[in-house]
């Protein structure tokens, strides 16, 4: 890959995944409905380590692997996002807040898986 120099740490969509992986935590701490809060914070984690683990593996391939995987996540949550706002879990405002986070995660996803199959 041509940013060899780089670490993980330095790539933006995994930095805004982190922040986006802390708001869901944040919003969802005191959320009853156990099994939906672990699995929306399991997805929502899963967006950066993957990100983190493509970046490692080191090759194009591998990276990008990844990368539709954590675009996957990012769908996940956002699609967990409509049934928490559904179920009341999460207020209108909190939910367009975060549900445009994943959706700025996921283009910035796209434009790197873009940019290295060029």
């Amino acid at each position: 890959m041509s940013n060899r120099g780089k670490r993980f740490e330095d790539i933006i969509a995994w930095q805004k995944s982190q922040l986006l992986a802390r708001n869901i935590y944040k919003l969802f701490i005191n959320c009853k409905d156990y099994s939906f809060r672990d699995q929306i914070c399991r997805a929502t984690i899963s967006i950066s380590n993957n990100i983190a683990e493509g970046y490692e593996k080191g090759s194009v391939k591998d990276y990008t692997k990844f990368l539709y995987i954590a675009k996957g996540s990012c769908g996940e949550v956002r699609s967990m996002l409509y049934l928490a706002k559904d179920l009341n879990y999460m207020s209108e405002k909190n939910f367009y807040i975060i549900h445009e986070q994943a959706i700025e995660i996921s283009k910035i996803i796209y434009g790197i898986i873009k940019h290295i199959n060029k």
